[in-house]
């Protein structure tokens, strides 16, 4: 296995989290899967769990992440949440994944890093995007919970590490060599891992309002000519402070909440 940095990690979220823990696998099937299977079992501690390898790895609308050891990062935060409202987490997430996977800066012309709406991170440069990562988003009712409006949070998260095949693919995916050259998985978990943690927390505080403008300053898909899953086409124009996207259809804005709906720049 690779040398991971568990009690970094550990060290910097514990202080703020109680009880906080860092597990790393060689394999598993999915972290997202084990650590819903533990909060309904019960085990609802908060928990960093990290997997080399996922055999059956899930992203959003049930698409497959897989990758070889090295070739990607791929992990899972599990916690008891009870925020106000959920609306927005998944974007809060991502706006802590990509403020910490910053490159330095770069030429206007170079690659950006910034997020797709609702739980992707994508590499810019000019009119062509490439996925990098994503986020998937689940929760559960944990066994014996005390306050019915506390659930289990469990936010997945997998990168793109090291360049690697697109056969079969439309577009070829992004790799964080690309932004930071020469970093491997550990060192990248050991970026995102404790402003993640910080990023929730501060979620389940507040909500999605404080994370809306460093939203906005990521997104890729703000004023870009757009096309849902539906077939409707518009012009994005941002999220509001619920993590709705916005965009200008010919019937007027309509405000897109739906983790159903798939959302791509026209071409």
């Amino acid at each position: 296995m690779q040398k991971w940095p568990a009690e970094a990690i550990w060290e910097a979220v514990e202080p703020t989290l109680p009880g906080f823990t860092v597990e790393t696998l060689a394999e598993i099937d999915s972290t997202n899967t084990e650590l819903m299977r533990r909060a309904r079992a019960g085990r609802a501690e908060p928990t960093l769990l990290v997997a080399e390898r996922q055999s059956a790895g899930r992203g959003r609308l049930g698409r497959s992440w897989l990758g070889e050891p090295g070739d990607a990062l791929t992990f899972s935060l599990g916690l008891p949440l009870a925020p106000v409202d959920w609306s927005g987490l998944s974007l809060a997430a991502g706006v802590a994944v990509a403020e910490a996977l910053q490159g330095p800066p770069a030429p206007a012309a170079a690659l950006r890093l910034g997020l797709k709406w609702p739980n992707d991170l994508w590499l810019w440069s000019g009119a062509q995007g490439r996925k990098l990562a994503g986020i998937l988003v689940e929760t559960a009712t944990a066994a014996g919970a005390e306050a019915a409006a506390m659930r289990y949070a469990v936010i997945g998260v997998g990168i793109n590490v090291r360049p690697h095949p697109a056969a079969g693919l439309s577009t070829p995916p992004a790799a964080l060599q690309e932004v930071l050259p020469g970093i491997d998985a550990p060192a990248a978990l050991l970026r995102v891992a404790a402003p993640l943690v910080m990023a929730v927390l501060g979620f389940a505080a507040t909500g999605f309002g404080p994370f809306q403008a460093r939203f906005d300053a990521l997104d890729i898909l703000r004023d870009r000519a757009v096309r849902l899953s539906d077939g409707t086409t518009g012009t994005a124009h941002g999220v509001g402070e619920d993590g709705a996207l916005l965009v200008h259809t010919a019937a007027g804005m309509q405000a897109v909440t739906s983790a159903e709906v798939s959302v791509r720049p026209a071409p």
